[in-house]
């Protein structure tokens, strides 16, 4: 073992690779080496981070009961200030370190800190001792200032190093508490990476919801919102809910229609007193939903053992209702169901979280998974059975959830086992002779009658007629089990070939333009109220892509000798008369009575002729945008209102808007 040791330096080389080659990184260096480690890249999101550590460790202070006020600033130079009104940062000589103050230990060594013990901070979101030292590591400036003990004491750093001296500034009676600016390191970030206001007014906001015992002061300098919404980043803003999470999730709906009146909310402390859990739930009828969760106000973006067991109680409690209330198919109700298009917020606070990972994304703690599922399950169920009428509506709704998955998997094993079968259209399907879907169309038309006329009107090469018997099924009031049972929706499925809802494919829908035709009557208006229903609920990708239309038949011929021009409504017809023939002519007017009895060469010069006729597009709004989501509300209350299950909003909506009407047509 000597000899080993001892081998001169040219055998130990040989391969190039000897002690020397060893590095050593002190101090903070490793952070600067590899922020990614540390932050998890040098990207915008690990920009962002830099300000979450800090505003963490304020937070800490206040969910400690020690800070009720934090402020987070915003300056046009690109500096961040965090301000809180807690103990500070201790000043005096470290232990250790007898020439350093325990304010230098902390900004400049790794993994030091008051949050190992338990004994400064029963929970925190800071664990590790890297969170504000990582920041001074990749900050080209910072400076922080302690009020503590009636003296205002600062001290500067510059990449990991301190570049001053602790020094008393002054004194103070009426302050305490830790000040931090930093301005990001440009050699980390590069210069092009700046602050996003919205993203830390955001963060704030989210922070104050959390915790209902702080205030959160928000400024940011104007210049820094020039060009952009007004009402999406406020220059000042003063952040307090009382209400917490119930607060949180109130604001994120924003008025949009929920199947039940009221949220799923509470909290609980955990027997000995130091962890506590809060959550709020609620299902949006558009089904456009979130799940967020946090531990310590650390947000968990991937989710973790108390997110798992929020999902396995709702499940749970959910089954045991239909059990309850004799429904069998509330057995197959899973986690996904529940939570698959809900809107939750859960927060715990837990003392020594066990996170995967410096950013703490993920929780692994098995106590929060305990505190939670022992804490939801029993209030879900007290929830469920205070108001059997909205348990029922929900249930109803999870249930829809499940007949969709399994008719997912049962259509995922049909291809496996029949991966070659030919494609099945519907028997009363005419299509069109062209082999792809550019140019293509096919019209939904009521009624084999018309079907007949339009099939004999159309261009077959690119023109598809599919007739409907009657009315279709309201999908927006039928249960899951009476649409898959509907046999014309199964046709008008198959015919198109893009699937519905989470399946909705337009790559594999035939056609380029899906065309309503119907009479231009009130009940054509009913059958294309209901097909656009249809379209929504079920193909709401289709609609949002433009793809597609009504077409707008003449009610009306207008003759007087060889002349014919038709009308579309009664207003038209008045116009027309005026417009297009001579005042004391004696015009022939005949109302068709649908489209059935249209002769084909009409039917086409007025409807179906690309070049003649009048279509209008139904627009929808692509609910994927941002930008987009309150009109996207909007049409999902409108819808509920006018064809969902609820009578009375219907009722409402004509005793409100009856006043607005001149002319009925019955």
């Amino acid at each position: 073992m000597d000899d080993l040791f001892h081998s001169d330096s040219t055998h130990s080389s040989k391969d190039g690779y000897s002690a020397k080659d060893i590095e050593v990184l002190e101090g903070l260096e490793p952070v600067r080496r590899r922020p990614g480690m540390y932050i998890g890249g040098t990207d915008e999101r690990a920009l962002h981070h830099l300000v979450a550590e800090v505003l963490d460790n304020a937070m800490d202070e206040a969910v400690a009961g020690h800070a009720s006020r934090i402020e987070l600033e915003l300056g046009v130079e690109g500096a961040v200030t965090i301000r809180d009104n807690g103990r500070g940062i201790p000043v005096d000589p470290h232990p250790k370190y007898k020439n350093k103050s325990a304010l230098e230990v902390i900004l400049t060594t790794l993994h030091s800190g008051g949050k190992f013990s338990g004994k400064a901070y029963a929970t925190s979101g800071g664990l590790h001792g890297v969170g504000i030292s990582v920041v001074n590591a990749l900050a080209s400036d910072m400076t922080v200032e302690v009020a503590r003990d009636r003296k205002l004491y600062r001290q500067t750093f510059s990449q990991g190093h301190a570049t001053s001296k602790l020094q008393v500034v002054g004194e103070v009676n009426n302050r305490r508490g830790t000040t931090v600016t930093f301005v990001p390191d440009t050699e980390i970030f590069g210069t092009q990476s700046k602050f996003e206001p919205h993203r830390l007014y955001r963060m704030a906001r989210s922070k104050a919801y959390l915790f209902k015992g702080v205030e959160i002061r928000w400024q940011c300098d104007p210049a820094l919102l020039k060009g952009r919404l007004e009402e999406e980043t406020p220059e000042k803003d003063r952040l307090h809910f009382p209400g917490g999470l119930r607060d949180y999730l109130t604001a994120s709906l924003n008025g949009r229609a929920t199947v039940t009146p009221r949220p799923f909310t509470g909290e609980m402390k955990a027997q000995d007193g130091i962890g506590r859990a809060e959550w709020a739930v609620h299902w949006a009828v558009d089904g456009d939903g979130f799940v967020s969760s946090y531990c310590n106000t650390v947000p968990t973006s991937q989710g973790g053992s108390h997110e798992t067991a929020m999902r396995g109680a709702l499940a749970k409690s959910m089954r045991a209702y239909g059990e309850l209330v004799g429904n069998k198919k509330a057995a197959q109700i899973t986690s996904d169901d529940m939570l698959g298009e809900a809107s939750a917020l859960l927060s715990v606070f837990i003392p020594d979280p066990q996170f995967q990972g410096q950013t703490k994304e993920k929780l692994a703690s098995p106590e929060a998974a305990k505190l939670v599922e022992t804490a939801i399950k029993d209030r879900f169920d007290h929830w469920l059975a205070e108001d059997p009428a909205s348990a029922n509506d929900l249930m109803e709704r999870i249930l829809e959830r499940v007949d969709d998955r399994l008719k997912r998997r049962q259509q995922k094993e049909l291809q496996r086992k029949s991966p070659t079968r030919r494609l099945r259209l519907p028997g009363k399907l005419a299509d069109c002779t062209s082999s792809g879907p550019e140019e293509t169309e096919i019209f939904l038309v009521e009624g084999d009658s018309a079907g007949g006329s339009a099939k004999q009107a159309r261009n077959r090469k690119t023109q598809a007629i599919l007739p409907l018997r009657g009315k279709i099924l309201n999908v927006a009031s039928a249960s899951a089990d009476k649409l898959q049972a509907n046999q014309e929706l199964k046709d008008l499925g198959q015919a198109l070939g893009c699937g519905t809802r989470s399946d909705c494919n337009l790559t594999k829908l035939r056609y380029d333009r899906v065309i309503i035709m119907t009479d231009a009557d009130v009940d054509g208006a009913h059958i294309a109220s209901l097909l656009m229903t249809y379209f929504y609920r079920e193909m709401g990708p289709l609609v949002e892509a433009g793809r597609l239309f009504l077409a707008v038949p003449p009610l009306y011929r207008l003759s007087q000798g060889g002349k014919t021009v038709y009308a579309r409504d009664d207003a038209d017809k008045d116009a027309k008369l005026k417009s297009e023939f001579k005042a004391n002519a004696k015009v022939e007017i005949s109302r068709f009575k649908g489209l059935g009895e249209m002769p084909p060469q009409q039917l086409r010069d007025t409807t179906m002729d690309p070049g003649k006729r009048t279509l209008i597009q139904v627009d929808l709004p692509n609910r994927a945008h941002e930008e987009n989501l309150d009109e996207a509300r909007r049409t999902a209350r409108t819808v509920d209102t006018l064809m969902g299950k609820k009578p009375e909003l219907r009722f409402a909506f004509i005793q409100e808007n009856a006043r607005f009407v001149e002319e009925i047509d019955i």
